[in-house]
């Protein structure tokens, strides 16, 4: 592992003594899937969700979105703040690439997230192509559980990056009406009122919320607007279900990628291809349906199940094409869970299976949007090509928890996994058809030491399998249509064949309490083969080709600490809240690049806030974020600097918990920095238009108010 000379000592003193969450102690399967299912207070639904991840063998983090919700709260860049091995940076606009152990580190970010299996409410949000970032909403969440790596098993996750359960409320943690409204810098609104009640065996939860903005850079202006609702019924003790809905639109200006030049000297400057052709992403909206259903069949064992439909067609815009898709997937689940007792010791089993599958209308048409090169000549609206798009997953997974011993507990697991890819270009005649069906594996052991309370150390060794996009089989080809196919001339057509991405990770780490505070500790190492990388082939295109790499490693450490600094008897408090995750990803002696490190990532990337909480419900904290330079080619010739941010807020909390009021002031020295990169093959050393701008000095206001 490099050493890591570049960061300060503080962070080097995190990284050694880091010390997140107490060690929970066994509880009732029973109760698990009642609170996993939202049905119990806020504090409670938390609380349990914090017990039943502690007793997973590696890294969890739990998000508590009251805790976010005390200042601007627009994206996920927001929601995943301060997460130990979770990295989410602005991509512009609602776009957000998030990336845990690296990955889909350099895969599209935004629109089609990889690397990561995303959730709503238990329900499968990522298919086959990917996961549209539309629907999350973070107005609409309680909390929010990530299982990193392959501590997602027990969810059908077998990413390398693990899972992210985005759980909304319902009426058992809702306020029955409250409406909240946020202003801020370069045109900032969000607005919200939702309400949820219980009313005997019956609960509902409902919200409307809209938000839009000019954008810190130019040609980022945004607009959206969202409904959620979700309905419970509980038949007796013994049997329960809910149903989700959720419906949310976009409308988003693109402004590109810039080179750092651009950033250093007019960090607002739009890409000016961008500009003169007017990339906007007006979508048609995403809508998602589904139901969850329980069964208690007795104190020891419940069986649950889940179906799920998610349409999300796209028009896309960016570029001198215009391409429309109709994606829609449909997903089931089913987990039976047990408990026993084997040769006098507690076990506790489960058995999963997750399908999900592309419906038969996810085909893409591809015309003229603007003339220009191959297609000059023709017509606006011209057809260039059409092609479809399809896939499925689906993962058949059984696991154990046996205590072996007081307080030692043995995780045992084994997935299969099928996945189905097709490409075909269907117009014009000559188009090529690829087909990929891949049966794999996933086995999985762990241990998890209670030493004492306040001390929990794990362990595991595990495998993770993922299946390339099915538009990147297209998206990816080199193989093109001649001169003299019309407006097709040029575009790709035959679909290349990808391999499915694995990698075989061990961890190692622990967690609890001490006199530094609560805290939490990882490591891991991962060798990854054929993974699923992309890239810009210039710095005019739009859409990267994602290939299979040579091997290549990941490794890092995880660190989290939520320390109580001081005390005073009438109840105010200093905490300082850290998070400090360090990420080496690298080739293994790669015929081109050696062993460079892949680009689009920082090695050192700390956050932290200061916070002081008044008895009277006022509040101030100081926060920074601290992330190294990241290299912007995989011939490692170009970086984007390094950068530090400050910023800060104030606010009060009603103790009567009805009404609550913020300022959040971010990047109070308005430091000019990329926030991400989408890299190229080898740039020389030059310049190239790959990142994209964080944001400048921001102003936030909000305020909300609560019936309860």
């Amino acid at each position: 592992m490099p050493s890591p000379h570049s960061f300060p000592a503080a962070l080097l003193g995190l990284a050694l003594v880091c010390p997140a969450i107490a060690a929970a102690q066994g509880m009732e399967l029973g109760q698990v899937l009642i609170e996993a299912d939202g049905q119990g207070t806020a504090d409670s639904s938390i609380e349990e969700a914090s017990e039943r991840l502690s007793q997973v063998p590696g890294g969890t983090n739990v998000v508590d979105m009251r805790r976010a919700l005390q200042g601007r709260v627009a994206s996920n860049q927001d929601v995943l703040a301060y997460q130990p091995g979770v990295y989410a940076q602005s991509a512009g606009n609602e776009g957000v690439k998030i990336s845990i152990r690296g990955s889909g580190i350099n895969r599209a970010p935004g629109a089609h997230a990889s690397g990561l299996y995303a959730m709503l409410d238990g329900l499968p949000l990522t298919g086959p192509g990917g996961t549209p970032y539309e629907l999350l909403e973070p107005l609409w969440l309680d909390h929010v559980e990530v299982l990193r790596g392959a501590n997602g098993f027990d969810r059908g996750a077998l990413a390398l990056g693990g899972a992210i359960d985005y759980i909304s409320h319902t009426g058992y943690d809702a306020a029955r009406l409250q409406v909240r409204y946020a202003v801020g810098s370069h045109g900032y609104q969000q607005r919200q009122i939702s309400s949820g009640q219980v009313l005997g065996a019956f609960d509902y939860y409902v919200a409307v919320t809209d938000a839009s903005a000019d954008g810190y850079q130019d040609h980022t202006a945004s607009k959206s607007q969202g409904l959620i609702a979700n309905f419970g019924y509980r038949f007796n003790p013994n049997l329960e279900t809910r149903f989700y809905l959720r419906h949310r639109q976009t409308d988003n200006d693109l402004a590109g990628r810039v080179t750092k030049h651009s950033i250093e000297h007019d960090a607002r400057a739009a890409n000016p291809a961008y500009v003169a052709r007017d990339d906007s992403r007006d979508q048609p909206g995403s809508t998602f349906i589904g139901n969850k259903t329980t069964w208690f069949i007795d104190d020891d064992s419940s069986i649950q199940t889940g179906l799920a439909y998610h349409d999300y067609p796209m028009d896309l815009r960016e570029g001198p094409n215009r391409l429309k898709v109709a994606y829609s997937d449909v997903s089931g689940t089913f987990d039976y869970k047990r408990r026993d007792t084997l040769w006098g010791l507690e076990s506790q089993s489960n058995v999963g299976l997750r399908v999900t599958r592309h419906l038969p209308n996810a085909g893409a048409s591809e015309s003229v949007r603007i003339p220009t090169g191959n297609t000059a000549g023709y017509a606006p609206g011209t057809a260039m090509r059409n092609f479809t798009y399809q896939g499925s997953d689906t993962v058949l997974h059984a696991g154990n928890d046996l205590q072996i011993a007081d307080d030692l507990w043995l995780t045992t697991g084994l997935a299969a996994i099928y996945t189905r890819r097709e490409s075909a270009v269907t117009y014009p005649d000559g188009g090529g058809k690829t087909s990929l069906n891949d049966w794999d594996y996933a086995p999985r052991l762990g241990l998890r030491y209670q030493v004492n309370p306040d001390l929990q150390l794990f362990g595991n060794l595990s495998r993770s399998v993922e299946g390339p996009h099915p538009w990147s089989l297209i998206y990816s080809a080199n193989q093109r249509f001649p001169a003299g196919s019309g407006a097709a001339t040029g575009t790709q057509r035959d679909p290349v064949k990808l391999q499915n991405q694995t990698a075989t990770t061990l961890e190692l780490g622990g967690r609890g309490d001490s006199r530094l505070g609560q805290w939490s500790l990882a490591w891991y190492y991962a060798q990854v083969h054929n993974e699923l990388l992309s890239v810009l082939p210039d710095a005019n295109a739009t859409t990267p080709y994602e290939l299979n790499a040579s091997p290549t490693v990941h490794q890092g450490v995880e660190a989290g600490l939520q320390s109580n600094l001081w005390s005073r008897d009438d109840g105010g408090q200093l905490s300082l809240r850290q998070s400090y995750t360090f990420s080496d990803f690298h080739y293994r002696d790669d015929d081109r690049f050696g062993d460079n490190r892949l680009p689009g990532l920082p090695m050192h990337y700390y956050q932290g806030e200061l916070r002081y909480d008044w008895p009277q419900g006022f509040f101030a904290g100081l926060n920074t974020q601290w992330v190294s330079k990241v290299a912007v080619d995989y011939a490692n010739s170009y970086y984007a600097d390094p950068y530090a941010l400050f910023g800060a807020t104030v606010g009060y909390n009603s103790p009567k918990d009805d009404w609550q009021t913020w300022l959040d002031l971010r990047n109070l020295t308005n430091k000019h920095y990329a926030a991400t990169v989408t890299p190229g093959y080898d740039d020389k050393g030059l310049d190239a238009a790959r990142s994209t701008p964080g944001e400048g000095l921001g102003v936030y206001a909000g305020v909300s108010w609560s019936l309860r």
